[in-house]
């Protein structure tokens, strides 16, 4: 199987200092500091790009899921908010929220429903996040 890599640097202070992250040889590169990750500053943070592979994890087991289960699904789109918040000892990522539509001709709601649980259990990404207090899904067919 593959190896994939991301790439920090970060000069300076905790609060004063600013880095810049990367992956896939230079697919993506955004900057980030204090205020980006932990206030409402312009940038980027290490949480928004867990975000985007939890996020993108997901669509594709689901995908696999719903083609082990006979159905070929036309569009997934999923979105997640990383929830960053102090707690005793210092800051956690205490909670992360899926939301995916997706059109699936064929399929009944209730079956939806459960292999988009599924895939939220099962995908490698929630897998390694198990740490995390709380991952809720909210799915809509539509």
């Amino acid at each position: 199987m593959a190896i994939r890599t991301a790439r920090a640097i970060w000069n300076g202070s905790l609060r004063e200092g600013k880095g810049i992250m990367s992956f896939g040889g230079g697919a993506f590169e955004g900057e980030y500091s204090f205020p980006s990750r932990f206030e409402t500053a312009p940038g980027n943070s290490p949480e928004e790009l867990l975000g985007a592979a939890h996020a993108g994890c997901f669509s594709m087991a689901l995908s696999g899921i719903l083609n082990k289960a006979g159905y070929t699904p036309t569009r997934i789109e999923t979105s997640a908010k990383v929830h960053i918040d102090a707690v005793e000892g210092g800051v956690a990522i205490t909670k992360i929220e899926l939301s995916t539509e997706a059109v699936i001709p064929g399929i009944d709601e209730a079956t939806f429903l459960l292999l988009a649980e599924d895939a939220k259990n099962n995908c490698p990404v929630s897998a390694a996040l198990a740490a995390v207090k709380e991952i809720t899904l909210t799915a809509k067919l539509l």
